[in-house]
């Protein structure tokens, strides 16, 4: 099956494809050495939460620039953002709740047990004020990203009634600064009424939770304001940008791990600060990505990879390597058999994600641009 590259962009496909290789290194290691603490693992298993992170920014990105586009061709009507949503639960939702069916029935028939609390998973409420049960963990990114799909849109419209005489781009920006500014505060709140025991904690009180980290999404709609209003200076700056990008992001983290600043020694910076500012940083290297569109080397490795990452983040992890952990016991095995066994699940994962994409998402995804779906919102 080939993929159509024309209207793709090959900088934002690698930034697609590194975050979720990124994951994958992550989950390789948890596979690989289950209770072994080391620095190397250390440092792969933070890039693995990076991952998630530059989607997070990409994806604001991606969806603010959509919304623009939008609002610039006066499409700012209830049916227009109305189909706005249709289009983006047609491309993530039916994965999701099959996948989240799926951890379902492994859940039962694997490990012979049942849930009393899955009701939330299905209106994606697991982690919306509060950290989630130990169950298909990888749907709290899917989550906050739902949400900040919707909340964006639903102030938008109604700014656009309240303001109707205001430039709807500037209501585009205030809203999105507006969002920000509150789940701070939200930030700020937790930061004075609870204690951080210790990294998990933070990571799946705060770090985790829809309500502390919508905001990360937001900083792509900046990115996607800027890009879209000030073309110019998006294009001249883009190398400078990407710098002051490298210098913060790779500063901050130096500072970090040379004085073992940690959420429950440093719990303001980690609350509040932490992770805007790695959402910024990330958020840097978009305007030289995003004006990269030809790749030559690995240009279709990397292309696949990014069309698949969707598929291969849902299933990776709670589906494979949680059954592979249930078969395979790596606690004390040669590292000849560990890497053959961390070969294997990318084998596994990536097999499995093409067959979901090719006989389920795709498919599913060309409803889009059926006519009984576009001339409802005519």
């Amino acid at each position: 099956m080939r993929i159509d590259s024309s209207k793709r962009i090959f900088g934002l496909d690698l930034m697609r494809a590194i975050a979720i290789l990124l994951v994958l290194c992550s989950h390789t290691s948890l596979l690989m050495f289950p209770e072994t603490e080391s620095t190397i693992l250390t440092i792969v298993q933070f890039f693995g939460a990076i991952g998630v992170d530059v989607f997070f920014v990409l994806s604001g990105f991606l969806i603010g620039s959509i919304l623009l586009k939008q609002i610039q061709n006066g499409k700012t009507h209830r049916r227009d953002m109305l189909y706005f949503l249709v289009r983006r639960w047609l491309r993530t939702l039916p994965n999701y709740y099959l996948i989240l069916v799926i951890n379902i029935l492994l859940i039962y028939f694997l490990h012979k047990e049942s849930l009393e609390e899955i009701s939330p998973f299905f209106l994606f409420l697991q982690n919306f004020a509060s950290g989630q049960i130990d169950f298909f963990t990888e749907s709290w990114s899917l989550s906050i990203e739902e949400y900040a799909y919707i909340i964006g849109p639903i102030l938008l419209l109604l700014c656009f009634f309240l303001f109707s005489k205001t430039d709807k781009i500037k209501l585009f920006l205030w809203v999105t600064i507006l969002i920000i500014a509150l789940v701070t505060t939200l930030r700020v709140v937790f930061h004075f009424n609870e204690d951080i025991v210790d990294y998990s904690y933070w990571s799946q009180n705060l770090r985790k939770v829809v309500i502390y980290r919508i905001d990360s999404i937001y900083y792509g709609f900046i990115a996607a304001y800027i890009a879209i209003k000030f073309k110019t200076f998006w294009q001249k700056n883009r190398w400078s940008s990407a710098s002051i990008g490298v210098i913060l992001f790779l500063s901050m983290h130096a500072f970090i791990f040379k004085w073992n600043i940690l959420p429950d020694n440093a719990s303001l910076f980690y609350n509040v600060f932490y992770l805007s500012l790695v959402s910024i940083s990330i958020a840097m290297f978009l305007p030289i990505l995003s004006m990269w569109k030809e790749g030559a080397f690995l240009k279709t490795q990397i292309t696949w990879i990014s069309v698949l990452s969707y598929s291969v983040y849902l299933v990776n992890y709670s589906i494979v390597l949680l059954t592979m952990k249930k078969f395979i016991d790596m606690t004390s095995v040669a590292m000849s058999y560990k890497i053959l066994i961390g070969l294997l699940f990318w084998i596994v994962s990536f097999l499995l994600s093409y067959s979901l994409y090719r006989w389920f998402e795709k498919p599913i995804m060309a409803l889009r641009d059926k006519p009984f779906i576009l001339n409802r919102f005519k």
